[in-house]
């Protein structure tokens, strides 16, 4: 026997791909998750994960559970909509997914703030580090940075961000400041592995020119943005990374931006959704609340402070 909490509980896990992010999201701890998950798997009396270093992997059987978990949550979202449509309310579930640690700087608060003013809804939030899963029905909004890879959904501009290229002065003391993209294959330079592109391969422009790629040959490498940027303020190496991220320790002096006049491919924030013409009350309401939030990007504020 399993509730609708197991179901929306597996289809957190599904989303995540990985124990530790799934108790990010649910807010409890990895063990927890661990014990939950286990004693799921006990019920059903099949294993719906198989476990590695690099993540957990659904099996066919937590593949098929996931996509049930989702047909049966999204009609019981849905009853609850119609219900409420009739009663002239916003209710149900919200489902919002977003990168890990935009998400965490700027979406939870929005999340929760919406959740405050619409009593009937409640809500949840999937973050993740890794490439996002397009193809799962357990979302309702998703917040995106970057380049749109399916072009089925629905976009809606949040706001510009661009990607800027920037070291620490220490290493910059150290190691001597590029002047030109192709210096960089002489440099300390940090990977991010977030999305399925080639993240040694930077591309640049300036003005009307070809775009210019340089194959970096990185010293450092992680999938998460955090990690990246502290190794880069403590002066490892040379980094790529979003406006809304190093802006303030732009501002600070804490990084510097190089290159002037190249420019990298920007990665702007948008809201996903599947289809304009099926959204629900509380969809249609926090994505006014994003667009209302993000009308004047935050990382443009010069008051604001590094996290």
């Amino acid at each position: 026997m399993i509730t609708t909490d197991d179901l929306r509980f597996f289809l957190s896990l599904a989303a995540t791909g990985s124990l530790a992010q799934a108790a990010r999201a649910l807010d409890v701890t990895p063990p927890a998750v661990t014990q939950r998950l286990h004693a799921l798997e006990k019920r059903l009396g099949v294993r719906l994960v198989n476990r590695s270093a690099r993540g957990i992997a659904l099996t066919d059987e937590g593949t098929l559970l996931a996509r049930r978990a989702g047909q049966i949550c999204g009609e019981l979202s849905d009853l609850a909509d119609e219900l409420a449509g009739r009663r002239g309310i916003v209710a149900g579930h919200l489902r919002v997914v977003a990168p890990l640690g935009f998400g965490q700087r700027y979406i939870a608060s929005l999340v929760a703030d919406f959740r405050a003013r619409s009593e009937d809804v409640t809500a949840s939030l999937a973050l993740s580090d890794g490439p996002p899963r397009f193809a799962s029905d357990n979302w309702d909004v998703m917040v995106h940075i970057g380049e749109l890879r399916d072009s089925t959904l629905v976009a809606y501009p949040l706001a510009p961000n661009r990607r800027i290229l920037c070291a620490a002065p220490a290493y910059l003391a150290r190691r001597g400041t590029p002047a030109k993209p192709e210096d960089l294959r002489d440099h300390d330079c940090i990977a991010l592995r977030e999305n399925d592109e080639d993240v040694t391969l930077w591309r640049f422009k300036r003005g009307r020119s070809a775009a210019l790629g340089v194959r970096i040959t990185p010293t450092l490498s992680s999938n998460a943005g955090a990690t990246a940027l502290q190794w880069a303020l403590a002066g490892h190496g040379i980094v790529a990374r979003s406006e809304w991220d190093v802006a303030a320790h732009l501002g600070t002096g804490a990084l510097v931006p190089l290159l002037a006049g190249w420019n990298l491919p920007d990665a702007n924030v948008v809201a996903l959704v599947k289809s304009r013409q099926e959204l629900s009350a509380r969809t249609a309401g926090f994505l006014a609340c994003l667009r209302a939030a993000f009308a004047s990007p935050p990382w443009r504020d010069t008051t604001s402070t590094p996290a």
